[in-house]
């Protein structure tokens, strides 16, 4: 699969949640990598150079040490978005301290997708 630009990259280990995410970005035209593993996406981050990092906070993760790796490294600054479970406010909460530009409940993020996705990937933060 030829992979283009802009790119994002998706931390999670939802097949079924990560299909509707990658299947949006296919229909835009747009390219999204999905990565299991923080090390996996510290290590396409420095490879790819994404314009966005989308990270499903369901996984059990060390954001800010996560957010620290993917900013050291990378020429462009990528777009940091975040979305996690609304019952988890502290999750959600730690995410935004960390850094992530754009933090919401995965409800949210599921009904902005179709809207916004080309917005988060179409390029970096300046």
């Amino acid at each position: 699969m030829e992979i283009k630009e802009p790119l994002g990259l998706l931390l999670t280990d939802d097949m079924i949640f990560s299909s509707r995410i990658t299947g949006t970005a296919h229909a835009m035209g747009l390219s999204m990598i999905v990565v299991k593993s923080e090390q996996d996406l510290v290590s396409q981050a420095r490879e790819r150079n994404p314009t966005c990092v989308i990270l499903d906070l369901s996984q059990a993760m060390k954001i800010d040490e996560l957010i620290r790796n993917l900013k050291e490294g990378n020429s462009l600054k990528p777009r940091l978005v975040a979305y996690g479970s609304h019952v988890d406010a502290a999750t959600l909460r730690a995410a935004r301290e960390a850094g992530c530009d754009l933090v919401m409940p995965r409800s949210q993020f599921a009904e902005e997708l179709p809207s916004q996705l080309a917005n988060w990937i179409s390029a970096p933060i300046a």
